[in-house]
């Protein structure tokens, strides 16, 4: 079916030696993964946060499940999670027996508030779990010390942060974990796809199990064992060579990637301002001190009744923006974990004004240009 918009909400898009490399793994015979390319995926993205292990799944969520089997989680514990979040950062948790517990987000830059965070921490708090929105930074200094205090381990949803970086440090690599997307809608894809970093050595061995379905195959692989059998809780989390072949070819591009991201974000920035301060909405707030990874651009308008006419005027003109997230804790299941409306104010608040506005590698200057002259005709006075 055809889509009624010229200028969708995103493209994902070959940009490198993609095909040269799914012809390599189709001419191997060898498809399964764990091979050659997964290798290299891998350490693409380790060398660049300088991590110990990174390890190549099917999904960040799936990656979000391998770091809660590594927390060895039981019927009443807890898990603190930001309400404004994508599902998987509480399903993850919640699939392996922990209660999610739903904090509220800042209302500049949408992350988790760390001055809220404190008082959800009890004795069954198991980990704090983040999530870098729009791939601009948490407070990683606070958080980390109110998790250092109770000898809590924080687990980084970077989903939406690769090339982001908080005090120079790149994110996914601050907390105990960190999982990384390859979805469609992500600055890196290849459809699907993610990747877990772990900090710990036997915390990084017992997630290899865990993606193997829970057996000691990755000693079977390094020839210790002669079978390999059943010895853990796990799931299979490991892509395919063709998935991999795919993220390595994306990562090479890297720097032109996110070069031509950060000149069409900082374009929306400089050309939106006077129209945003005029219509009473709200620009991505990025603080002095974290790069982002440009991932996407949003605007939290006045009031839901004004972002309805806002989609609706780009609509009009062949445009899709997009909304985002519904509070985790005002969700059906999120209830079901006692969440209640009211209980995350901001989250509630900014749920019902984000609009978030096409980008893409490949939009073009004149897409870009007919978007930005779309949003700006769209006058809430007139």
């Amino acid at each position: 079916m055809e889509s009624p918009f010229r200028i969708p909400f995103n493209r994902a898009s070959f940009v490198g030696r993609e095909w040269d490399y799914l012809e390599a793994v189709r001419a191997s015979g060898d498809m399964a993964g764990n091979g050659e390319m997964t290798k290299r995926a891998e350490s693409l993205v380790r060398t660049f946060l300088d991590a110990s292990t990174v390890l190549l799944t099917t999904s960040c969520t799936s990656a979000l499940e391998l770091a809660a089997l590594g927390l060895d989680l039981a019927p009443g514990d807890e898990v603190i999670v930001p309400s404004f979040t994508f599902v998987s950062t509480a399903s993850a948790f919640s699939a392996h027996g922990a209660t999610p517990v739903f904090a509220d987000i800042r209302p500049d830059t949408l992350n988790i508030d760390e001055d809220r965070l404190e008082p959800l921490v009890t004795e069954r708090t198991k980990a704090i779990v983040v999530t870098h929105y729009a791939g601009v930074s948490c407070e990683m200094d606070a958080i980390k010390t109110i998790a250092a205090h109770r000898g809590i381990p924080v687990i980084e949803d970077n989903a939406h942060g690769l090339y982001g970086r908080y005090r120079g440090a790149p994110l996914g690599a601050m907390g105990d974990f960190g999982a990384l997307s390859f979805h469609a809608t992500k600055n890196f894809s290849s459809g699907q796809g993610g990747a877990l970093v772990i900090t710990d050595d036997e915390a990084a061995e017992r997630a290899r199990i865990a993606r193997e379905n829970g057996t000691n195959r990755p000693a079977f692989d390094r020839g210790e064992v002669r079978r390999y059998t059943w010895v853990s809780q796990g799931i299979n989390a490991l892509p395919s060579e063709l998935l991999a072949a795919v993220i390595v070819a994306q990562l090479e591009q890297r720097e032109v990637v996110q070069a031509r991201r950060r000149e069409l974000w900082q374009r929306y920035n400089a050309e939106l301002a006077s129209w945003a301060a005029q219509h009473g909405a709200q620009t991505p707030t990025i603080p002095a001190w974290c790069e982002s990874s440009f991932h996407l651009f949003h605007l939290v308008l006045s009031d839901e009744s004004s972002r309805s006419r806002f989609m609706s005027h780009l609509a009009s003109r062949g445009i899709l923006a997009v909304s985002h997230y519904v509070p985790l804790h005002d969700s059906p299941m999120g209830q079901e974990f006692g969440g209640r409306s009211g209980d995350c104010p901001v989250s509630e608040d900014c749920a019902q004004r984000v609009v978030r506005l096409p980008l893409y590698y490949e939009l073009s200057d004149a897409e870009h240009d007919d978007v930005l002259e779309a949003v700006i005709s769209f006058n809430e006075f007139s």
